[in-house]
C-alpha cells in the first residue's frame, strides 16, 4: 500500500505525536509542507484539544490527524471528540484503542496505532486498525525494548496491513532502510524538533544540535515506563535513585513538570528533554519543508543507488 495514496499526502511521512510540542499550528505547518501533521493530545483535555483542531483547520486545507495518548485522564471525552470532529487520521499510543475503534471507523477515520511489539500489533489489527506504526526503542519519549531494525520486518511479516517505521530515522539513508525492511513509510519526530516552525524553546533546539551520538539515556525502566531523554542533571539523578531502589512517588518528584520545563522554559538542566538517538545527526535549524523534502529526496536517491549495486 502506498502511504501517500492512503493518507492523501505528498511524502510518505507522518509527524510524531509529541506531547506539549505538536500543536495545531505545528501540525498545520507539517501538513502544508507535504507530510501528515499530527496534533498531540498528551497534556490536553478535550476542550483544549478542540481549540487546537479548530486552529489547525484555519491554517491548512491539507489532511492532518490527532494522536491520542490512551493514558490521558480525559481519554473517553477526547475519543468522542475525535468522532464528532471527523478527524481523518487517528494515531494512538500507550495502550490498545480497541474500545473506540468501531466508533471512529464508522465516521470514516483511519486508525493507525503505535505498537512496540508484534503481539500488540496483532491485537490492534484484530480490532480493526488500518495500519500500524512500528516504533523502535531508538525513538525519543516513551520507548519499547525492540529496535526499529528488528521490529519492522517482524511486524511486516506478522500483519496484513501497512506498516510505518518509526524510531531512528532522520535522513534518507534511514528512510531507505525502512523501505528495505518492508515499511510503506516513516514516522519522524526528533529531526522535526529543530525545524523553524517547531514551538519548543531555542535552548531545546540548541541542545539537540550540540548533542553527540551517545547523548541520550533511558529513565523509568524500573517503573515499567521507559522514556528516552537527553542526559542532564535530572536524568543522572533519576537513574541514581532508580539504582538505589527509589519508589514511584520519590521518582515522580524529579520528573513532575519536567517536559514543560524543557519545552516552555528552556530548562536543559532539570527539564525532561525528550529526544531520540538520531539527535547526534542534527546540525542546524531549518524550515520544516526543507527537512521533509531533503529526507524524501535523499531516500529516493539511496533506493535508486541500491538498485544498481551488487552485494
Amino acid at each position: 500500500m502506498n502511504l501517500q495514496e492512503l493518507l492523501h499526502i505528498k511524502y510518505p511521512i507522518i509527524q510524531g505525536g509529541m506531547a506539549n510540542i505538536a500543536t495545531g499550528e505545528f501540525a498545520a505547518a507539517v501538513s502544508n509542507a507535504g507530510a501528515l501533521g499530527l496534533i498531540a493530545s498528551g497534556g490536553m483535555n478535550h476542550e483544549q484539544l478542540k481549540a487546537e483542531i479548530d486552529k489547525c483547520r484555519t491554517l491548512t486545507d491539507k489532511p492532518f490527524g490527532v494522536n491520542l495518548m490512551l493514558m490521558n485522564p480525559d481519554v473517553d471525552a477526547i475519543a468522542e471528540l475525535l468522532r464528532d470532529e471527523k478527524i481523518q487520521v487517528i494515531t494512538t499510543g500507550a495502550g490498545n484503542p480497541g474500545k473506540y475503534m468501531a466508533m471512529w471507523k464508522e465516521n470514516g477515520s483511519l486508525v493507525i496505532p503505535v505498537a512496540a511489539s508484534v503481539l500488540l500489533a496483532r491485537k490492534m489489527v484484530e480490532a480493526g486498525a488500518d495500519a500500524i506504526i512500528a516504533e523502535g526503542g531508538e525513538s525519543g519519549g516513551h520507548v519499547g525494548d525492540m529496535t526499529t531494525m528488528t521490529l519492522v520486518p517482524q511486524m511486516v511479516d506478522a500483519v496484513d496491513v501497512p506498516v510505518i517505521a518509526a524510531g531512528g530515522i532522520a535522513d534518507g539513508r534511514q528512510m531507505a532502510a525502512a523501505y528495505a525492511l518492508g515499511a510503506c513509510g516513516v514516522q519522524i519526530g526528533t529531526c522535526l524538533l529543530v525545524s523553524e516552525e517547531c514551538p519548543i524553546h531555542i535552548n531545546y533546539k540548541q541542545a539537540l544540535i550540540e548533542a553527540k551520538d551517545n547523548a541520550t539515556t533511558v529513565t523509568g525502566r524500573s517503573q515499567g515506563a521507559p522514556v528516552r531523554i537527553l542526559k542532564n542533571r535530572m536524568a543522572r539523578q533519576y537513574l541514581k535513585l532508580e539504582k538505589e531502589g527509589a519508589d514511584k512517588m520519590e521518582l515522580e518528584k524529579i520528573t513532575l513538570g519536567g517536559l514543560r520545563r524543557a519545552v516552555i522554559d528552556g530548562d536543559m538542566t532539570t527539564g525532561s528533554v525528550m529526544a531520540g538517538q538520531v539527535c547526534g545527526q542534527l546540525k542546524e535549524i531549518k524550515p520544516v519543508a526543507d527537512i521533509l523534502s531533503g529526507l524524501y529526496e535523499d531516500a529516493r536517491r539511496c533506493l535508486s543507488d541500491m538498485g544498481r549495486k551488487e552485494i
